[in-house]
């Protein structure tokens, strides 16, 4: 029985919509998202990505982009419907802190991630999202020239544990162990998701999230359903409603049939 409640979708994009292990969306999930849309079920990505980085997603009629983590909401033609960006104080205090710590610091930007300098860990990250290699940047210099609303430490979770207490006003949000995004706190995917709500005139609780990372697991929590992917971290499948299969084995496609999505 089809499900008329639910008025909007918000999707995650690595893990979730694109397979880590064929960096691309299976097909029953475009089929699955386009039998939506055509329903009028409203779709929007909602990543750690930047908004102009979801050439992946060519084909899938989505209608905005909770980008950057919620640091950045735009529509699907490029009006900005939400913008959060890093504070000059907070930049430069993470400045020095990478340089006493030694983890690379990066911007992440519509054109690409600029990192202050390489590390192992910044080159594992762009292995991992089949990404080109951030390239190094003078970024006290690009600061001046760009909105910068979500930097990228790449730290483990010890360091983490030691620099971001001297960061209050700022976030981190993980999805996998080399490094995390960092945004103003008090922004995520979920404030993202409800910038969406109120401009579309839909209620929070008449949205279905997808997600499998850490920084899914606010917005997963805050959805009339939250669905968490079978590949999900812990954080992930603790905020979730319910659980689906893998990327890989259709769980896209297997949570809207269950729930009458499609």
């Amino acid at each position: 029985m089809e499900n008329n409640t639910i008025k909007a979708l918000f999707l995650d994009v690595d893990g979730t919509l694109v397979s880590f292990r064929t960096h691309r969306v299976p097909a029953s999930a475009r089929e699955a998202l386009l039998r939506a849309h055509e329903r009028g079920v409203r779709l929007f990505i909602a990543t750690g990505r930047a908004a102009a980085d979801l050439e992946i997603l060519e084909g899938i009629p989505y209608d905005g982009i909770v980008a950057l983590n919620g640091s950045e909401c735009v529509l699907r033609g490029g009006e900005v419907v939400a913008r959060h960006p890093i504070p000059r104080a907070a930049f430069e205090r993470a400045m020095r802190l990478s340089d006493e710590y030694g983890f690379s610091l990066a911007f992440e930007l519509d054109e690409g991630l600029f990192v202050n300098r390489l590390s192992p860990a910044a080159e594992e990250w762009a292995r991992m999202v089949a990404h080109p290699v951030p390239v190094e940047a003078d970024l006290r210099k690009l600061y001046e020239s760009c909105t910068c609303c979500q930097m990228c430490f790449f730290f483990d979770p010890e360091t983490e544990r030691r620099v971001m207490p001297e960061l209050p006003e700022l976030v981190a949000a993980r999805w996998c162990p080399v490094f995390a995004d960092i945004n103003v706190r008090g922004v995520d995917k979920a404030t993202g998701m409800a910038e969406f709500a109120a401009r579309f005139d839909f209620g929070v609780d008449e949205t279905m999230a997808f997600g499998d990372g850490g920084n899914d697991a606010a917005m997963l929590h805050a959805a009339g359903v939250g669905v968490a992917m079978g590949n999900a971290c812990a954080e992930a499948l603790a905020a979730a409603d319910y659980v689906t299969a893998s990327v890989d084995d259709d769980g896209l496609k297997k949570a809207m049939e269950h729930f009458g999505v499609i």
